[in-house]
């Protein structure tokens, strides 16, 4: 079972900054993908940004350019950058991650809580 604790979010105003933390922690025997979704009232959740363990990255395009997702596979943990934040960001945000159980590949997504990022003048 993984894991997942994540921090960072918050009240900022538009044009502001904000990082996301998420670390996986548990019985695994390797972390494949990460990333981040977000949900806001009323909406779908959609993916923010993800990476793989060989660090490709992809972002939903409304992020691209203000948002950067790294990792540090030492720690299994997930960031992400949030630059010139908007309003239409605000929503909570959900860590995943693809726990390998095994050298072969099989596995899991497990999912953390959420955090709530708002922004707000």
């Amino acid at each position: 079972q993984v894991h997942l604790a994540e921090s960072g979010g918050g009240l900022v105003q538009p044009g502001g900054s904000l990082r996301l933390s998420c670390a996986a922690s548990g019985t695994f025997f390797s972390i494949g993908d990460m990333g981040w979704y977000r949900q806001a009232p009323g909406k779908q959740r959609e993916l923010v940004a993800s990476v793989t363990s060989t660090t490709d990255t992809k972002y939903a395009d409304s992020v691209k350019g203000r948002f950067t997702i790294s990792r540090d596979n030492a720690k299994n943990t997930v960031y992400l950058q949030m630059n010139s934040l908007k309003p239409e960001d605000t929503a909570a945000y959900y860590c995943y991650c693809y726990a390998r159980l095994g050298s072969l590949g099989h596995g899991y997504t497990d999912w953390g809580q959420g955090i709530q990022v708002t922004v707000s003048s």
